[in-house]
């Protein structure tokens, strides 16, 4: 009788280990990994590049801002309150908060939805063992450890920054250094604000202590603008401040102004289309020439703005101010810009940048515009051509069309530790994440 010699178990299980250690390679893990990635049917409503889906990651959550994602994978969103966003959770949308987010079950929905602790505003970003979040006017932070937020711990970094206006208070840190967006409080620093034919202050004293991104210790606390330093100027408001770690600079795109037609009898067509949205490379000292000048896209370059003489051609002061990286349709509203690093995006995205445009309001008699993320491919610190992709639409639901039913008004961007990409919608209330599976 012959025997056969049995393995041990222990023996088996490696062989079965080996063999399917070589079964595996770069190719069959990626692929495992799209296998894996959830997607909503229909998209959530969004259309994206072939290979990618998304899933309505939260919704109602109130009118969420910018949100980021910690080093475990939550998702941390800063509600402003009182701004609608939706039937809201949890009074979140009337109070507002830092709501944490958790996908528990990896279907793409987060099923952990929880206020972890007092915020009211636009920013949050993690740094320095801490989550630092706008507060109105303030800039906090909460001490994080352990994957936990302690949000009875509230350090004031910044506070008591100027109020009305443009007063979003999103920031960057970078290390010890935190970069804050100080919007303008007026349009275009008129004698009186947004009046027919009034002309502007000159010099125009908000540049002092508004219209620019101001640097402060992002270690320190209880700092008020006195003992910030102004890094740049001429901006009237940079909502989208982002980080580049490619070059490991500052980037923004502005908030453009309103009004040609109304007050200085441009034409309607002229004042929806001017100013372009300009993106901008931000270093120490420069200006970009706000409220004397604003870029018309006709003329591709920089004019002196009616409030100070000019006719939509005439160049004059706005010679030696700093020119943009790239000019978007105007009235767009770009509200977050995002570099994306990781690697579940085809590499073509790793090289660029992606903005969230809100949508506009003063585009007639144009269809209003805007409403959709978009991706800008960068070569260094300048634009890779002349176009960009539209990325992902349908936030304004059919037809692209903004009605007050359905719309949802992209505000933040952020990338998840898995290179999925989540972007907030601050009109309903919405999360979405947006992922990759292969064609």
């Amino acid at each position: 009788m012959s025997r056969r010699l049995a393995l041990p178990a222990l023996a088996v299980a490696t062989t079965a280990v080996v063999l399917l250690a070589a079964a595996r390679t770069p190719r069959a893990d990626a692929a495992l990994a799209r296998a894996a990635v959830p997607c909503d049917e229909g998209n959530a409503g969004l259309t994206l590049p072939p290979g990618f889906c998304a899933t309505v990651f939260a919704d109602k959550l109130g009118t969420s801002r910018h949100l980021t994602v910690a080093p475990n994978g939550d998702v941390y969103v800063n509600v402003q309150a009182g701004r609608g966003g939706g039937e809201s959770q949890m009074g979140i949308g009337r109070d507002g908060g830092l709501v944490r987010l958790k996908d528990t079950k990896g279907d793409g929905h987060a099923d952990v939805i929880e206020k972890v602790a007092e915020a009211n505003g636009t920013e949050v970003a993690f740094a320095n063992g801490f989550v630092y979040v706008t507060n109105r006017n303030h800039v906090v932070r909460f001490p994080y450890a352990g994957d936990k937020v302690d949000g009875t711990r509230p350090d004031t970094v910044v506070m008591n920054m100027p109020v009305g206006g443009h007063s979003a208070y999103n920031f960057v840190v970078d290390g010890k250094t935190l970069y804050l967006n100080v919007g303008s409080r007026t349009n275009s620093c008129q004698e009186k604000d947004r009046q027919n034919k009034s002309m502007g202050m000159d010099p125009c004293v908000e540049l002092e202590t508004r219209a620019g991104v101001w640097q402060f210790d992002a270690t320190r606390s209880h700092q008020t603008q006195a003992d910030g330093q102004r890094f740049a100027t001429g901006i009237r408001n940079g909502v989208s401040l982002a980080w580049n770690p490619n070059d490991r600079s500052l980037y923004l795109t502005q908030h453009g102004r309103d009004q040609l037609a109304q007050n200085w009898g441009f034409t309607p067509e002229q004042s929806a289309e001017w100013p372009a949205e300009e993106l901008f490379h931000v270093t120490k000292g420069d200006d970009f020439g706000w409220p004397y000048c604003f870029y018309n896209p006709d003329e591709k370059h920089k004019v002196l703005a009616p409030e100070y003489g000019g006719d939509g051609k005439q160049v004059g002061r706005c010679a030696d101010k700093k020119a943009p990286v790239f000019a978007f349709p105007g009235h767009w509203a770009p509200n977050a810009m995002l570099f994306y690093t990781g690697s579940q995006f085809p590499p073509r995205y790793r090289s660029g940048a992606f903005v969230a445009f809100h949508g506009s309001w003063n585009r007639a008699p144009l269809p209003q515009g805007g409403f959709l993320v978009v991706f800008l491919p960068m070569k260094g610190d300048k634009a890779a051509g002349a176009e960009f992709d539209n990325f992902a639409v349908g936030f304004a639901g059919e037809g692209g069309t903004p009605t007050k039913d359905g719309l949802h008004r992209p505000t933040g961007l952020a990338q998840g530790t898995d290179g999925s990409m989540y972007v907030s919608d601050d009109n309903g209330g919405r999360i979405y994440k947006i992922s990759y599976k292969g064609k």
